[in-house]
């Protein structure tokens, strides 16, 4: 992940100091707590992955201009994503950087996809997504492998649906 996804994750831009950036993770972590968030467990991944990033940070953070200020609300939009896929059966998820890829059976949930904001990489036979207005400068010349290679990977265990009863009973 680059410093500047890391940064629109934890909602940072401008000149930042490590308490500026601990300050930004801790409102985050409490925002995105599992307990609050359906999909809770998958953003705090996201969430982590930033602050570790940026947690030795201290300066002006880098903008791209390929990049625009809505990118300022990326988490809340990928925790409302998330909320909205997490549930469904079959997929496959998995972190790259700051872009959430989905995979698996995604065909039946391609409405639901499509609703949430996701797009298809037709070439990488799977979902991902994105900040709204970020553009990919390499337009899909790089295969999953190299994207996984370059920005890390991370696949988020989906909480599993367990039994209220218990065996002793």
């Amino acid at each position: 992940m680059k410093i500047t996804d890391a940064a629109n994750l934890l909602g940072l831009s401008g000149h930042v100091t490590k308490q500026d950036i601990k300050k930004a993770y801790r409102a985050a972590a409490l925002k995105y707590h599992p307990d609050k968030n359906p999909a809770g467990a998958e953003m705090m991944k996201i969430i982590n992955a930033a602050f570790d990033v940026l947690k030795e940070f201290s300066g002006e953070i880098p903008t791209e201009d390929r990049q625009s200020e809505t990118t300022q609300n990326y988490s809340e939009a990928l925790s409302a994503a998330l909320n909205i896929i997490i549930d469904l059966e079959g997929l496959a998820l998995e972190i790259c950087g700051a872009w959430l890829w989905v995979s698996g059976e995604t065909f039946k949930h391609k409405t639901l996809l499509k609703e949430a904001g996701f797009k298809f990489a037709s070439k990488k036979k799977s979902w991902y997504f994105r900040p709204e207005n970020w553009k990919s400068a390499s337009r899909g010349s790089y295969s999953m492998d190299e994207i996984r290679d370059t920005y890390g990977s991370a696949k988020p265990v989906k909480p599993s649906r367990r039994s209220l009863t218990s065996d002793n009973a």
